[in-house]
């Protein structure tokens, strides 16, 4: 079983001193001080030659509020709180734990030693090794899950580890997990759009267990299929997941899951299983392992056998946890983040939506307004009008921060098209 704790900080700089392109080794020429061309919440950076995009800020600042309350929350406040980030690029989410999250120590690595002085300069504001004599921060340049493995066949366990790769990183999760402590967070990223979308079924089985077909919630299924990856790795290693949020971003476009690994498996698989989209009617449902027999719709066309697609298995349980969303969004405000809009993104309005997405009555997925409308024969009705319709109707309804023209809901479709069209009734 994982150790609860690690030995000091310290132990963490001699364990790195065999590994190639480590900051500050003898000899080393310092680095120039940055130029700081960037900022983020009153962070400044240079990123250099490293790739870097400020749409991304928003995900950062949700991984530096849930780090942030991770901290505040552990049993024993008084052990060094460890980041790793496995992909640094130019060190900036590095350098926002070590400057924002109240990180003791931060390994900051990335595979291009190329990068090695624009991000040592960007950590050269605080000393590598300060007066009392345990290191804050290490630079290193290795494959991420040799870095991983080593640090587990070290015992060497990190609160927060951040894997911010491109295309699919399930090659990480497991060695990711293994160098975590039990009940830390485990930041992971996907671009995987292909997958997400259908148009690589083989590949999101590959990567992550799950094969993918063409739905109208593409981006919902891309989260998913990124949470059910965690939760089979964790469970193969005696684990189980929860997810702290999940978020997606319209540039790239990006899946964003921020997971606490919790000890033991879960009792049953509620959470991993089959979602079923009929194409004739338009509605949805999940499936159990144990129903895999019996997937059918309840519409009335039963002639087309290619109008039901059925993906999965992936995560289908809830995308965020609630009272984490909730003490976010109250930190977010005492920071004075939650008003202010970073790259065009509000996190008042977005740690918001997330916590409307978090009540458990809403099962996966959403319907777009065009599809209800198309259906229904109507122009589309206003967004707010019809979830505040079908919430008075005593159904569950919301926006999705995943979907700009959608809403999340428990009503089945058909009683979506009735409400439409006694909202166009009364207009």
């Amino acid at each position: 079983s994982k150790a609860q704790s690690i030995p000091p900080v310290a132990t963490m700089a001699s364990a790195s001193a065999a590994a190639p392109a480590v900051s500050f080794q003898p000899g080393r020429r310092a680095p120039l001080p940055p130029r700081c061309t960037h900022s983020e919440r009153g962070v400044s950076f240079d990123p250099g030659s490293a790739f870097y995009r400020s749409d991304s800020a928003p995900g950062r600042d949700l991984a530096v509020l849930a780090a942030t309350l991770h901290r505040r929350r552990r049993p024993d406040p008084s052990a060094p709180f460890l980041c790793l980030d496995a992909m640094c690029g130019s060190g900036v989410r590095a350098l926002r734990y070590l400057a924002q999250a109240g990180a003791d120590f931060v390994w900051a690595n990335d595979a291009s030693d190329a990068l090695h002085p624009v991000i040592v300069g960007n950590f050269s504001r605080f000393e590598p090794v300060p007066p009392e004599g345990q290191r804050r921060w290490v630079v290193s340049h290795l494959d991420a899950t040799r870095l991983l493995a080593e640090r587990y066949l070290r015992r060497e366990y990190f609160d927060v580890i951040d894997v911010d790769s491109f295309g699919s990183e399930a090659e990480y999760i497991r060695a990711a997990f293994l160098a975590l402590k039990i009940g830390g967070l485990l930041y992971l990223t996907s671009t995987d759009w292909r997958s997400a979308r259908g148009y690589g079924g083989k590949c999101s089985l590959s990567s992550y267990g799950a094969y993918i077909r063409p739905v109208p919630y593409p981006n919902e299924i891309g989260l998913r299929m990124l949470l059910g990856g965690a939760a089979r790795e964790a469970a193969m290693l005696g684990f189980h997941i929860e997810p702290v949020f999940s978020y997606y971003a319209y540039h790239g476009p990006i899946f964003r899951a921020m997971v606490r690994l919790c000890h033991g498996k879960e009792d049953g698989i509620s959470n991993y299983g089959f979602i079923c989209h009929c194409k004739s009617c338009g509605q949805s449902q999940t499936f159990g392992f144990a129903e895999l027999g019996q997937i059918s719709c309840g519409c009335a066309d039963r002639t087309d056998a290619t109008s039901i697609t059925v993906v999965g298995p992936l995560w289908t349980g809830p995308l965020h946890d609630r009272s984490s969303i909730t003490e976010m969004l109250n930190l977010a405000v005492e920071w004075g983040w939650a008003h202010t809009s970073e790259n065009g993104v509000t996190l008042e309005k977005l740690l918001g939506t997330m916590i409307e997405e978090s009540d458990p009555r809403l099962p996966p997925g959403y319907i777009r307004l065009d599809e209800i409308a198309s259906r229904a024969k109507v122009n589309s009705p206003p967004l707010g009008t019809l979830i505040h319709s079908l919430q008075k109707e005593g159904y569950a309804a919301c926006r999705s921060h995943i979907g700009a023209n959608a809403v999340k809901t428990n009503c089945p479709i058909s009683s979506c098209i009735v409400v439409a069209r006694e909202i166009r009734n009364l207009r």
